[in-house]
C-alpha cells in the first residue's frame, strides 16, 4: 500500500491509503494481527471548500480573460492604438485639412481616416458578437460535460454501494468519483450529500439536486444568433435549467448559480458584452449627431445626416455594426472628397481656400458636451469620450484581474492544504518503506534464529 501511494503521489485526486490492521484473537489468546481493510485519508471539509474556490477560479479567470482581450483590442490611450487611435487620427487630419483646404491629398487623409474609424466600430461591433457567440457555445459544450459526468458518478455510486468500500478498488472508485465531481465544479459550485452504502448526491449550495439517486438533466438550448435583438430577457437567448428550476445566473430564481464557468459565461454573454455593445453605439451615435449638425454644413438639407451615416437609417440598437460613410464624400460610391470642404449638398467645387465647413467639423469634433447614457458619464469632447470608453474597458480588465490574482492565492493556499492532509508526501511514505523494511527483516531473522533452533534441538 505504501507502494502503491509513492507510485501515485501526482495523480491528481488520488487520497492516501493506508492499511487497517488490529489485533487477532484466537481462543481469547492474542495470534499477531490482521488487516480490516484499507483507508482513505481524506478531509472532506478542506475538499469541499476548495471545490467552491475552483468554481470561483474559473469564473475569474474566464472574466479576466476575455477583458483582456478586449480592452486590448479597444486600445489603451497611453499609447494610442485601437479606438482612440483612429479617432485621434481623424482630428489630426481633419485640422490639417482645415489649414489646407485646398490640398486634395488632404481630403483623401480625411477620407481614410474616417473609414478607419468607421472599420474599427464595425470590427468592435463584431468582436462583441464574435465573443458572445463562443460564450453560448461553450455553455452548450459545458452542459453535455456536467451532465455526462453526472451519469458517471451515478454509475460509480452504484459500484461502490455494492462492494466492501475497505477494499482498494472501492479507494481507486471513490477517488474517480472525486476527479468527477472536481469537473463539475468548474462549471458550477456543487456539495457532495453523503448517502447509505457509500453513495453521494450533488446539489448546488442554493439546493437544487443535480443529482437524487439518479443524475438530473442540465437542459440548455444553444442559439444561433447574437444581435442587439437577441436577449434572454426577450427569450431570443436559452437559460440553464433542471427540472424545470433555473440555474442562470442573474435570474430571480432561487436555483441561479452565481459561479464557475457558467457564471462567467452567463455574465459576459447577456451582461458585459451587450452592455460593451451599447456603449459602442453610444459612441456611433455621438460621432454622427456631432456632424450632422445643420449649422455646419448650410448646403445639405436640414435634418440629414452629416459625414457619417446610420446605412439603415433606424437609429436602432446595433448602430456601431452599421455606421457608414456619407457617399457624398466618397468617391469609391460616386461621391467627391472635395464636398467635405464646400458641403455635401453642393454641386459644383467652390473656392479651394474656404474652410469655414472645415473648420465648423473641427469645432463640432472638439466641443465638450455632456452625455449620461449606458455607463458613460460626464462631458466629454468626441476622442476624449473614446479614451474614457477605453479607459472603461481598462479598469473592467484590472477589475477582474486583481479579483483573479486575489482568488488565486487563496485556491493556491487551500489546495496545498488539501495536498497535506489527503496527498502523498514521498519523504514521509519512503520513511515508513524503511521502517517495513526494517521490521521485516527483523521478522525474518526471528524465524531463522527459531528455525535454527528446532534443526539443532532435533539434530541431539
Amino acid at each position: 500500500m505504501v507502494a502503491t501511494n509513492v507510485a501515485n503521489a501526482s495523480t491528481p485526486g488520488y487520497v492516501r491509503r493506508s492499511v487497517l490492521l488490529s489485533e487477532n484473537v484466537v481462543a481469547g489468546s492474542t495470534s499477531g494481527i490482521r488487516t480490516d481493510g484499507i483507508a482513505r485519508s481524506q478531509n472532506e471539509a478542506i475538499t469541499a471548500e476548495r471545490r467552491n474556490l475552483t468554481s470561483d477560479l474559473a469564473q475569474a479567470d474566464v472574466l479576466s480573460s476575455t477583458w483582456r482581450t478586449i480592452s486590448s483590442r479597444v486600445g489603451d490611450t497611453a499609447d494610442g492604438n485601437g479606438l482612440f487611435k483612429t479617432f485621434a487620427n481623424f482630428e489630426s487630419a481633419l485640422s490639417n485639412l482645415a489649414l489646407t483646404p485646398e490640398s486634395g491629398a488632404d481630403a483623401s487623409v480625411v477620407l481614410n481616416s474616417a473609414n478607419a474609424i468607421v472599420q474599427e466600430f464595425h470590427s468592435l461591433s463584431q468582436l462583441a458578437v464574435s465573443l458572445r457567440t463562443e460564450a453560448d457555445r461553450e455553455i452548450a459544450q459545458g452542459r453535455d460535460i456536467v451532465n455526462s459526468a453526472l451519469k458517471t458518478i451515478e454509475q460509480l455510486n452504484g459500484k461502490i454501494s455494492s462492494m466492501d468500500r475497505t477494499t482498494g478498488e472501492a479507494a481507486a472508485l471513490i477517488d474517480e468519483r472525486g476527479r468527477v465531481l472536481d469537473t463539475i465544479s468548474e462549471y458550477l459550485s456543487v456539495k457532495a450529500v453523503p448517502r447509505n452504502y457509500g453513495m453521494i448526491d450533488v446539489v448546488t449550495p442554493e439546493g437544487v439536486f443535480l443529482l437524487a439517486g439518479t443524475a438530473r438533466q442540465v437542459e440548455f438550448d444553444a442559439s444561433s444568433a447574437f444581435g442587439p435583438d437577441q436577449t434572454i430577457g426577450n427569450g431570443a437567448l436559452s437559460g440553464l435549467s433542471v427540472d424545470g428550476i433555473s440555474l442562470t445566473p442573474g435570474s430571480s430564481s432561487y436555483g441561479a448559480v452565481s459561479s464557475g464557468l457558467f457564471g462567467a459565461l452567463f455574465t459576459l454573454r447577456d451582461q458585459d458584452l451587450p452592455s460593451f455593445s451599447t456603449q459602442l453605439d453610444t459612441l456611433a451615435e455621438d460621432l454622427i449627431t456631432r456632424l450632422s449638425d445643420d449649422a455646419i454644413d448650410p448646403t445639405k438639407t436640414p435634418g440629414d445626416p452629416g459625414l457619417f451615416i446610420d446605412s439603415a437609417g433606424t437609429g436602432a440598437p446595433g448602430l456601431a455594426a452599421r455606421i457608414a460613410i456619407n457617399a457624398a464624400v466618397d468617391p469609391a460610391q460616386g461621391g467627391a472628397t472635395w464636398r467635405l470642404r464646400d458641403g455635401l449638398g453642393a454641386i459644383a467645387q467652390g473656392p479651394t481656400g474656404d474652410s469655414t465647413i472645415l473648420n465648423a467639423m473641427l469645432g463640432s469634433i472638439k466641443s465638450v458636451n455632456s452625455i449620461s447614457s449606458n455607463g458613460i458619464q460626464g462631458a466629454f469632447s468626441s476622442t476624449e469620450m473614446v479614451a474614457q470608453f477605453a479607459t472603461m474597458s481598462g479598469q473592467k480588465r484590472v477589475q477582474n484581474e486583481t479579483v483573479l490574482s486575489s482568488i488565486s492565492t487563496q485556491h493556491t493556499m487551500l489546495r496545498d492544504a488539501e495536498q497535506a492532509e489527503n496527498g502523498v508526501d514521498v519523504d514521509v511514505q519512503m520513511q515508513e518503506l524503511i521502517l517495513i523494511e526494517q521490521a521485516y527483516a527483523a521478522n525474518a531473522r526471528v524465524i531463522e534464529i527459531a528455525s535454527q533452533m528446532i534443526n539443532r534441538l532435533m539434530e541431539i
